[in-house]
C-alpha cells in the first residue's frame, strides 16, 4: 500500500493509478477513497491518472488524536500533491470532500490546479446561524454526534438510507451499497469522525469560494437529504468566479454511486471542455 508522511508524522494512504492528466478525488464523511471506485475505474479507462486518499483518521490513514479540521485536511492534500508532483490537476470533491477540495484549491492550489468539481458538497456553510438563518440547526449535528458516540455501528447502518434516498417511495434498497458504505465508515477512527462533523458542518468556505478562479462544475441532486441543495450548490455557484451549476432531479446525496452512469460522462465532458 502507498502512503505519504506529513509534517506531523501522519501517514496518509493513497491510490495512484494510471498516467496522464491527474484527477484527485476527495471523499465524503465518514468514508474512504474506496467510495470513488466507479469514477476511478471509469477515468482510468479514459486515459487519466487517478488519485484518491483516505483522510487522516479515516480508512487506512493514521488514526490521529488531532488535526481533524479543514486547515489540516487541506494541508494533508497539499503534502500529497507535492509528494506526487501533481500539476494541471482536476480536483473532484464530494460532500465533506467538497469542502476539503475547496479549501485546498483556495489555500494551496495556485499553479497546480486546472479545474474543480463539487458534488453534493458542503460549501459555503451548513449550520444555521445569524448569517445563514435557513441552515441546518446545530442540534441536528449534535444528535449525529450523540448517535455516533452511543452506537457507531448502528448509526452507520442507518445513515445510508437517506444518504442514497433508499427511503423514497418506489426506491429499492441495495444491500451491497449499504454494506459497502458501512464497511468504509467502520474502518475509520471514531474520534476523527466525531470531530469531522464540526469540520464539515461549521466551517465557512465563503472566502475560499470567492478566491477560486479556475473553471468549477457544481453538481447536486435536488433530493439530497444530507446536504440540501438550497443552502449549498445554489449559493456556492454564485460565489465562485467561473462556475457551471447542474442540478439533477431526484438524485440523492450519494449520486456518484447510484447514478454513476450519468455522473461519469458529465464529469468527462467538463474535464475535456
Amino acid at each position: 500500500m502507498s502512503f505519504i508522511t506529513t509534517a506531523d508524522g501522519t501517514q496518509i494512504f493513497y491510490k495512484d493509478w494510471g498516467r496522464g492528466q491527474p484527477i484527485v478525488f476527495h471523499h465524503g464523511w465518514p468514508l474512504t477513497a474506496d467510495d470513488w471506485d466507479a469514477q476511478m475505474l471509469f477515468f482510468l479507462a479514459q486515459g487519466y491518472r487517478v488519485i484518491a486518499h483516505d483522510r487522516r483518521g479515516h480508512g487506512r490513514s493514521t488514526q490521529t488524536s488531532g488535526g481533524h479540521d479543514m486547515d489540516t485536511y487541506a494541508a494533508d492534500v497539499a503534502a500529497l500533491v507535492q509528494q506526487l508532483d501533481l500539476r494541471d490537476a482536476i480536483h473532484i470533491g464530494h460532500s465533506t470532500g467538497g469542502g476539503e477540495a475547496t479549501h485546498y484549491v483556495a489555500k494551496h492550489g495556485k499553479g497546480r490546479v486546472a479545474k474543480l468539481v463539487l458534488i453534493g458538497a458542503v460549501p459555503p456553510v451548513m449550520v444555521k446561524s445569524d448569517k445563514t438563518p435557513d441552515g441546518i440547526p446545530l442540534e441536528v449535528f449534535d444528535d449525529l454526534r450523540k448517535q455516533l458516540a452511543n452506537n457507531r455501528a448502528d448509526a452507520y447502518w442507518t445513515f445510508p438510507i437517506p444518504f442514497y434516498s433508499f427511503n423514497r417511495e418506489g426506491a429499492t434498497l441495495s444491500e451491497p451499497i449499504r454494506q459497502n458504505w458501512w464497511r468504509q465508515a467502520m474502518m475509520g477512527a471514531s474520534n476523527a469522525q466525531w470531530e469531522c462533523i464540526k469540520a464539515f458542518s461549521e466551517t465557512d468556505f465563503t472566502e475560499d469560494l470567492k478566491q477560486i478562479d479556475v473553471p468549477t462544475l457544481v453538481m447536486h441532486g435536488d433530493d439530497d437529504q444530507i446536504v440540501p441543495v438550497g443552502i449549498s450548490a445554489m449559493r456556492s455557484s454564485k460565489l465562485l468566479k467561473n462556475a457551471t451549476l447542474k442540478i439533477y432531479p431526484g438524485f440523492p446525496h450519494g449520486m456518484c454511486t447510484t447514478h454513476a452512469d450519468v455522473v461519469n460522462p458529465e464529469l468527462l465532458a467538463f474535464i475535456r471542455s
